[in-house]
């Protein structure tokens, strides 16, 4: 297929190119110089998509271009550049998707299982809908609210993501560190519900959801086995040979980081109910295979 990707260089985007060569890929990206490292020479690099007239050269496109929703505190500044690098970029993908005459067949759209809010010990499958109206909340609505007036010319999926496991980058990569050392530990009481993926389940079900023309709207994906914080930590602990006894105080966290520490003590017990129906086959299902192979080198 010939794709267009907006986040090639971030780390979904760069494992899915690196993982399906047989694709031909236009990725989007602000620093040409940055993406000729990480990308196979064969990708064709852009600038912008404002040097796009229609998307009729493409087959499909996916959508991954945003500002990192948890590297820093939630300032005013902040807020507008995480909804501006989503809704911007969705917006324009939108117009360029009208604009064609003949245009992709797919549109895999950025979403996030922020969108969700705080759901407690309840399972939550892609029929729910926010408990609450937050900042996350808000984000992930109006970007799946953008991204659905595509649907008159396209299948249109949104990638509802959890956390992304990867060594290399996300969640995890940070949290290495600190739990080599003994200084990692649950985060307040511990029951909140995570819920995760392995990069390589990522990439693979997103070229799935290419390929699969029956499955459209949200799609969770996640892990069909979400565990609670202190599981998570207990799991990660016990990968690294190492102790966890240094808990996160609720009230530390919020004091750290304000607003955004909603995205770590809320729970979302989140079930990926389309990719199970479609009999998507999960390499790493279970935390501690996942875990066990990225950790294993």
């Amino acid at each position: 297929m010939k794709l267009l990707i907006t986040g090639g260089t971030g780390l979904i985007g760069n494992h899915f190119i690196q993982t399906y060569t047989e694709h031909h890929y236009t990725v989007v990206t602000r620093s040409q110089e940055k993406a000729r490292q990480q990308l196979p020479d064969s990708v064709i690099l852009l600038d912008s998509l404002s040097e796009l007239d229609n998307l009729d050269a493409f087959d499909g496109v996916i959508n991954l271009a945003g500002e990192p929703i948890v590297d820093k505190r939630w300032t005013d500044k902040q807020k507008r550049i995480i909804c501006d690098s989503r809704w911007d970029v969705t917006q324009h993908l939108v117009d360029l998707f009208r604009e064609s005459k003949h245009p992709p067949s797919v549109f895999l759209s950025g979403s996030a299982i922020g969108l969700y809010g705080d759901h407690g010990d309840f399972d939550i499958t892609e029929r729910d809908i926010a408990t609450q109206h937050d900042f996350a909340t808000s984000v992930c609505q109006q970007w799946e609210a953008t991204a659905k007036q595509a649907e008159p010319y396209t299948r249109l999926v949104y990638l509802r993501t959890g956390i992304v496991l990867d060594r290399k980058g996300g969640a995890l990569a940070k949290m290495l560190t600190p739990f080599k050392l003994c200084l990692g530990g649950r985060i307040a009481d511990g029951r909140q519900f995570m819920s995760w993926i392995h990069i390589n389940d990522m990439v693979k079900a997103m070229a799935f959801l290419l390929n699969t023309k029956n499955i459209n709207g949200a799609v969770n994906m996640v892990a069909p086995k979400p565990v609670s914080n202190q599981q998570f930590t207990n799991e990660l602990a016990s990968a690294l040979n190492r102790m966890a006894i240094l808990p996160m105080p609720g009230v530390v966290l919020k004091l750290l980081l304000g607003e955004s520490s909603a995205l770590l003590l809320g729970s979302q017990r989140v079930q990926p109910t389309q990719l199970l129906a479609a009999s998507f086959e999960y390499t790493f299902p279970d935390l501690k295979i996942a875990l066990s192979d990225l950790l294993k080198q």
